[in-house]
């Protein structure tokens, strides 16, 4: 007598697949308030998940050929390390962060080091199932083919189900922490079944899956790292305030500032490249109350400085409405002060036949660029929305003895406008660093070579000479929608 229908194995594996699928998706997710989210960030996710279902898949193998093995007892003990591993990867990433980003501070060895430490055990629990369902199915009175295609398919759909699930309902509306307490009942769930059905819900199996389930809603009442977790990116409202009656806060989106606020000093910046941008828009626009199209919109300092000048014409694109709501809550910006669109720059822009005296740039963000947002097509629906005389501004992060991101754009730039310039601190940069610039495109040059903002300290920003600039960018790629590995060349350094 089988020990299960065909149906109950089938359901019990996509099930299965789908729970692992769903994990895969929220590492993502979870490692990016360390590492980031970039290329890098999936690559590694990916890798160790193949990895930990590739092992799985052999004990399970393994395990299925062991004389006088129960497989749907061995099933559930699996799914039980499953669902105590899923439990606490949240805190194996918070423990390993940081010896693991000390000791590799490579970021693609720090990424896959902390995607091991925290991802690994449960993809190779979640693997070894399969085998062992797929032997219980060959048991029974279907034909054996009927069985495998049966399993593998339910395998596939229960990835795609488990998938769509993890990004379009479980992080959006329970975020990231929930959603694993979610996985992790679904794995105790499918553990008890297969007790049952091996005849061994003894009282051991039973503490098991009791305390595996408190564990469960033990660590989803833990706080996470994120203010708000939105379907984009794990947003934190920090107070940096040197003075607690003069309020100055910090939105650091995934694991990067991208903003700085002080309550009392709207048009004061805090970081180097809204300081720049704002000045550069000053010394390029010819009229009081300028035009603007911005894209991205961070902790919303530039619309709330333009705003605080009686600039009036400010659209912002920002894809993401909970950074929006966060900048109106913790930063003290009035989203009445500036048209916001809630969608990606390149289809905002696209669909508005709107001249701006400037398009600003602001979505370059450490190693994960928007690719669609640095390339030929994309520079050139940039001009035709620029008036004759606009300017298009953006920022940019590369190595200052490297500069390959840099001379990239600036010779894809060149190609769309005739006027390219490269503006950063005026210093000498240290070997290695990770330098800061913007870069203005136009018809004209800037009325001045160099200028000194707070920022919040005063500082002096200058642009780099021309005949440097020239180098650079003769070493640069061309930047297509077909081609544009933005990645690569503001990623690691070899």
């Amino acid at each position: 007598m089988p020990i299960a229908p065909l149906w109950l194995l089938v359901a019990l594996q996509a099930t299965v697949s789908a729970a692992s699928m769903v994990v895969e998706i929220v590492a993502g997710r979870m490692l990016a308030p360390y590492v980031g989210m970039s290329l890098y960030t999936w690559t590694s996710v990916i890798a160790v998940v193949l990895a930990g279902f590739s092992a799985g898949h052999w004990w399970g193998g393994r395990l299925a050929d062991r004389p006088g093995i129960n497989p749907m007892s061995a099933t559930g003990w699996a799914l039980a390390a499953a669902a105590a591993t899923t439990a606490l990867a949240g805190v194996a990433l918070r423990v390993s962060a940081g010896p693991v980003l000390t000791a590799f501070p490579q970021p693609v060895w720090g990424i896959t080091g902390l995607t091991l430490a925290a991802f690994f055990l449960p993809s190779l629990f979640a693997g070894i199932p399969a085998p062992l369902l797929t032997q219980v199915s060959l048991a029974g009175p279907s034909r054996q083919g009927q069985a495998l295609g049966a399993m593998f398919a339910s395998g596939a759909i229960g990835a795609i189900l488990g998938t769509l699930l993890a990004g379009f309902v479980f992080i959006s509306w329970l975020g990231s922490v929930w959603t694993l307490a979610i996985v992790t009942l679904a794995y105790i769930a499918g553990a008890t079944l297969c007790f049952w059905l091996a005849k061994q819900l003894r009282a051991m199996q039973s503490v098991t899956l009791l305390g595996l389930a408190a564990l469960a809603i033990a660590t989803s009442l833990s706080p996470g790292p994120c203010t708000v977790e939105s379907r984009y990116f794990c947003l934190q409202s920090v107070d940096v305030s040197a003075d607690t009656s003069r309020p100055t806060r910090a939105m650091v989106i995934d694991h990067l500032v991208h903003g700085i606020s002080a309550e009392d000093a709207p048009e004061v910046m805090f970081t180097d490249h809204t300081a720049m941008l704002d000045a550069l828009t000053q010394l390029r626009t010819q009229t009081a109350d300028p035009s603007s199209f911005l894209i991205g919109g961070g902790n919303y300092a530039l619309p709330r400085a333009f705003a605080e000048r009686g600039i009036t014409k400010t659209t912002v694109a920002e894809i993401d409405p909970a950074v929006t709501a966060l900048a109106a809550r913790d930063f003290w910006f009035d989203p009445e002060t500036a048209h916001i669109l809630h969608q990606d720059a390149r289809r905002a822009l696209l669909g508005d036949q709107t001249r701006y005296d400037v398009i600003i740039g602001d979505a370059f963000t450490d190693t994960a660029v928007p690719q669609h947002l640095v390339t030929r097509e994309f520079f050139d629906l940039v001009q035709s929305r620029l008036l004759p005389d606009g300017s298009y501004l953006m920022n940019v992060v590369d190595y200052a003895d490297r500069m390959q991101a840099v001379g990239s754009l600036v010779r894809t730039l060149r190609e769309v406008f005739p006027v390219v310039e490269v503006w950063t601190e005026a210093r000498r940069p240290e070997p290695g660093e990770r330098v800061v610039m913007v870069i203005a495109a136009g018809t004209a040059e800037t009325r001045r070579n160099s200028f000194t903002v707070p920022a919040p300290e005063r500082t002096t920003f200058a642009v780099l000479g021309a005949g440097f600039v020239d180098q650079i960018a003769a070493a640069g790629v061309y930047l297509t929608d077909d081609y544009a590995p933005i990645d690569r060349l503001v990623g690691p350094r070899d």
